[in-house]
This record gives structure tokens, C-alpha cells and sequence, in this order.
């Protein structure tokens, strides 16, 4: 009887414990357009929640239908305009020594994500979290005074292996989103 009272008790524990937890995250979203072709459309959820470690990380869930088959490079973009799709600009990379110039320091931008695959049937599936980015304030924030932007790519990013190499990013622009805080329940 009183094992079963304390797993109750860790039990309920639990169940409070993640529900305050999901209510203090920082959730953003962005509808994804196209930058050339009308029949590019998705969307892109994110969510920041704090690691076992207590690191702030972002979840991304990135959904998209109308590019070719295929691989496409997938960036976060320094700034949170889609009109046109080259004033996003380069990609989000904060900081001091920051090199916003995509085929230069990459793949160590900040804003640098995993390529997107497109089925036959054009449609695509991104789910990524990472640690490089936060939706809260501080110096990795999406949400400075310009925001910023995801950006699809028509071809993939190939991670410079050769270093600064024309295009290795995933050259020109297929789509974009502007990423906006989602309002809060109760606000």
C-alpha cells in the first residue's frame, strides 16, 4: 500500500511538474511562402524549452509542400522580411565575430539547420531541435530589432566542406517565413 501511495505521489509530481513546464515555454511560429512559385506553402512551429541540463534549446517543426523533389538547405535568415526574399539576408549569426555571409563560416552559423527532403509527391518534414538559437531575450534571440526569417533553398547545403565556395549553401531562395511570437492563452 505505501509503495503504491509514493508512486502516486511521484506520479502526480510528474504530471505537474510537465504541465507548469509546458505552460512557460516560448512557442513562435512562421508561415512558410514562396519566394518564385505560387504552389509552395507549409508552415514552421517552434518551441523553446530548457534541456535535462538546463540549456535552452528550440525545437523546430518545419512542414512544407510544393518544391521539387529532392534535398533543399533549410537556414534561419538574419532579418524578418520575406519581400522580397533576398532582404531576409544572410544567415543568423549573432555575436562578435559573427559572419552572416552563407557560403563563409558554414555550417557554424547559428541559424544553420539540417536539409529538408521532399518526397516524389512534394511534400517535406523537418523536425530539429537545437541549441544555437532562443526565442527568450539575450544574444541568440530570434526576435532583435529586425527578427528574422526561415529560408528554404532549391538545392541543398552541402556544409562547405571546401570552405567559402559559391552556392555550397543551397544557392537560391525557394521560400521564406517570418518568424513571429506566438501570443499566449489568457493575454
Amino acid at each position: 500500500m505505501r509503495k503504491s501511495l509514493v508512486c502516486v505521489a511521484v506520479l502526480m509530481m510528474l504530471v505537474a511538474f510537465s504541465s507548469v513546464s509546458a505552460q512557460g515555454a516560448k512557442t513562435a511560429s512562421a508561415k512558410i511562402e514562396s519566394c518564385t512559385d505560387a504552389r509552395i506553402e507549409g508552415t514552421a512551429q517552434l518551441r523553446e524549452h530548457k534541456s535535462r541540463a538546463g540549456v535552452k534549446m528550440v525545437d523546430i517543426d518545419l512542414k512544407v509542400k510544393g518544391l521539387p523533389p529532392g534535398k533543399h538547405a533549410v537556414h534561419i535568415h538574419e532579418v524578418g522580411t520575406c519581400s522580397p526574399c533576398g532582404s531576409a539576408k544572410g544567415h543568423f549569426d549573432p555575436g562578435p565575430n559573427s559572419n552572416s555571409n552563407p557560403d563563409g563560416n558554414h555550417p557554424f552559423h547559428m541559424g544553420d539547420l539540417e536539409n529538408i527532403e521532399v518526397s516524389p509527391e512534394g511534400h517535406a518534414h523537418l523536425k530539429v531541435s537545437t541549441t544555437r538559437i532562443t526565442l527568450s531575450d539575450g544574444p541568440l534571440s530570434l526576435f532583435d530589432e529586425d527578427g528574422s526569417a526561415f529560408i528554404i533553398h532549391v538545392d541543398p547545403d552541402t556544409y562547405c566542406p571546401e570552405g567559402v565556395e559559391k552556392g555550397c549553401a543551397g544557392g537560391a531562395r525557394a521560400a521564406c517565413g517570418i518568424i513571429k511570437m506566438d501570443r499566449r492563452k489568457g493575454r
